[in-house]
């Protein structure tokens, strides 16, 4: 079979949702359920075979690198059942080329049991698992049809997870309410095991005039449209990333990967951030419906950012598009004038232009809704940021951080050296007299 062009991208993701919007819960702020009213005429949430190997072979031929991952998501993925993921597997294989194939799968965990973990295991999937916090916290949104909460089944699919010895991260929602919370939240995360969390901000508006009928507000639109009760608050997102910063920098560096912070040392490197959302031009990252309809982004999933149809037309020419490129460019040009002195710019680049709508001024063009927030957050990191830096251009392991910061707090409180039974500022974890003091 010949080779399909390569895209102007060497490399490019799509984020596959084989099951649409279809999905087991009923979490209250989730902003993809609704889209199931797009696709009326299509099979409910549910990929074709036929169309996964399509999709599969000319994802793998038009990226130019030796890797290649496919990211599965939903809705819920799980419900389409082992049989459409083995499916998946041999056609990876098949089309594989020799490149390196990889999975990331995002699941609430519900439907986990032996025999997923067993599978997930045996083909080395990334699992990411939806979880918002404790009990408490996890059951005020993220609910089944039924309207229970969904903690109890989580944790169960989690320690399926454990048994197998499946890699797993957790997705936790920062919404109006478990923003104010942000120890409690990542101290969980960190005792059930996660050793790399991402921390997505929950922000969407209700539309004054549903279109299509949806009832949030379509990203772009200028007219005034009021965030939702859910959406969380942006000085409070900031003191949430902050809070949970200050704990990670002072124990768990090396230990665990915070997305956000990881993200935040590469701009400070001097490299582009590798999110989507703090790029300076996107448009690399789409997101690719059950029924072949490929999306510019995961979160414009409307009509009007339909790229196309992969049934009718090849991915690399809907990669390469004139509606694929200006979407992405348009990120950079409708950047606001007060982002461009921004001395923080350098790492968020305006944030997504989903989050983009209020107003400045006489500038017409939007500014993040985040803005307060992330501004807050990277202006309190900056210092740790560039040691860590530092570190790493010294050829030293970033996890330094932490002695100095235990020398910072000591001299903060007066203190030439902690107390006996304190832990000891070299970071061994063991009490101080037991580890340098033991000679003192």
């Amino acid at each position: 079979m010949e080779s399909a062009t390569h895209t102007r991208f060497p490399a490019y993701h799509v984020m596959v949702k084989p099951a649409g919007s279809r999905c087991n819960l009923a979490c209250r702020y989730c902003f993809y359920l609704e889209k199931e009213a797009l696709f009326p005429d299509s099979t409910p949430g549910k990929m074709s075979v036929d169309l996964l190997e399509t999709f599969t072979r000319q994802y793998i031929e038009t990226q130019r690198v030796p890797e290649i991952t496919f990211a599965w998501q939903g809705g819920e993925p799980t419900l389409l059942g082992l049989d459409f993921f083995k499916k998946a597997i041999e056609f990876q294989q098949q089309y594989a080329q020799g490149k390196h194939i990889q999975n990331a799968f995002q699941t609430n965990g519900v439907l986990l049991d032996d025999a997923w973990g067993e599978f997930l295991a045996r083909n080395g999937f990334l699992v990411g698992v939806s979880i918002d916090g404790p009990q408490p916290i996890h059951d005020r949104y993220r609910l089944d049809k039924g309207g229970q909460g969904t903690f109890t089944r989580v944790m169960r699919g989690i320690e399926i997870l454990k048994k197998h010895g499946v890699e797993f991260n957790t997705l936790t929602c920062v919404q109006r309410q478990n923003a104010r919370q942000p120890l409690e939240v990542y101290r969980f995360l960190r005792e059930i095991g996660s050793g790399y969390m991402q921390f997505i901000p929950v922000v969407e508006r209700t539309a004054e005039t549903p279109t299509e009928g949806l009832a949030l507000a379509v990203p772009g639109r200028t007219q005034e449209a009021p965030v939702t009760d859910w959406s969380v608050n942006p000085e409070e997102y900031g003191r949430f990333l902050c809070t949970v910063f200050d704990e990670w920098v002072r124990t768990d560096v090396s230990k665990v990967y915070v997305q956000l912070v990881d993200i935040a040392l590469e701009a400070w490197m001097g490299m582009e951030p590798g999110l989507c959302i703090f790029r300076k031009n996107c448009g690399q990252a789409m997101a690719l419906e059950h029924d072949g309809s490929l999306y510019a982004c995961d979160h414009y999933v409307y009509p009007q950012y339909c790229i196309g149809n992969l049934t009718e037309t090849p991915l690399q020419i809907l990669v390469d598009s004139d509606l694929q490129r200006e979407f992405g460019e348009a990120k950079l040009k409708t950047l606001p004038d007060c982002c461009q002195a921004c001395p923080v710019r350098f790492t968020c680049h305006g944030d997504c232009p989903k989050h983009r709508f209020l107003k400045t001024g006489d500038d017409q063009r939007p500014l993040s809704y985040l803005c307060a927030g992330y501004k807050m957050f990277f202006q309190h990191i900056d210092p740790h940021m560039r040691f860590m830096a530092n570190e790493l251009q010294e050829q030293r392991p970033p996890a330094n951080i932490m002695a100095h910061m235990r020398q910072m707090d000591l001299q903060a409180a007066g203190k030439t050296q902690p107390a006996p039974n304190e832990p000891c500022i070299c970071g061994s974890g063991k009490k101080f007299k037991k580890c340098c003091g033991r000679n003192d």
